[in-house]
């Protein structure tokens, strides 16, 4: 799997961090379902969320669609993005497509109005770790845990309760521990079969082109909804998703 973004997008959202975390320990209402992020502590909280049963899943990498053989899944990566989300549900949903929404923990925290927006329209979500470290392989189980279970704990709160039903490591950087505990905590680890190449912006055209030679190798597809200009992965959607069903293709959920 290509490594994306690098550490230009991980500074970004790091820089971040701070800001959200600091707003949001004045200003941020909590569900009574969630535990509240304490101030600027980095400890994850393994505990699960209340009232909701964890349910252990399969520790491997998936990629297959609960649709089957000509089912595709379409994931979007690294938002919600106050900018761009809502251009890419508005065309979800103008051809009917559900997608699998993978958020980074600091962009979930910073806009739960958009988290509640993706589930509310029948999207799943992913946990895309903290800070989209896209080195977190070569970091300590402990730091890897961190990155996880607070992102796990951010989205959730910020969609109302709604868990993460997936863990996708940025850039790929899984590794035997950080998919154990993904899956213990009952998120499948989730990888791509097609990278659309979107985060580079090399033109829609370019976009379009990459999905349809790369598909025939696997049903999951990535795109990004954040991280910069995502206007052309706008564009993009805008003719893939149509032309995915003319050649017969149904939109599903990758497995667990």
């Amino acid at each position: 799997m290509a490594r994306h973004g690098g550490r230009g997008w991980n500074s970004k959202v790091l820089g971040a961090a701070l800001g959200v975390t600091l707003l949001a320990a004045g200003a941020s209402v909590w569900t009574a379902q969630a535990d509240a992020i304490g101030g600027t502590s980095r400890k994850a909280n393994t505990s699960a969320t209340p009232g909701s049963a964890v349910k252990p899943v399969a520790v491997t990498i998936v990629h297959a669609s609960d649709k089957g053989a000509r089912g595709v899944n379409i994931t979007i990566d690294d938002g919600p993005d106050p900018v761009w989300t809502p251009q890419v549900l508005d065309v979800l949903r103008e051809f009917g497509v559900k997608a699998t929404f993978c958020m980074v923990g600091t962009q979930a925290q910073a806009h739960p109005d958009l988290v509640k927006r993706v589930v509310a329209a029948g999207h799943r979500l992913c946990d895309h770790s903290v800070s989209h470290d896209t080195t977190m392989d070569k970091k300590s189980e402990t730091y890897q845990s961190q990155e996880i279970l607070d992102a796990e704990r951010m989205i959730t709160q910020a969609s109302g309760g709604v868990r993460p039903m997936y863990y996708r490591a940025p850039g790929g950087a899984f590794t035997p521990y950080s998919r154990k505990l993904a899956a213990s905590r009952g998120m499948r680890p989730l990888g791509w079969n097609v990278d659309s190449k979107d985060f580079e912006r090399p033109g829609a055209d370019a976009i379009v082109a990459t999905v349809e030679r790369e598909l025939p190798g696997g049903p999951t597809v990535l795109f990004h909804d954040a991280g910069g200009d995502r206007s052309q992965t706008v564009e993009a959607l805008r003719r893939v998703l149509p032309w995915l069903k003319e050649q017969g293709y149904s939109f599903g959920f990758p497995v667990r």
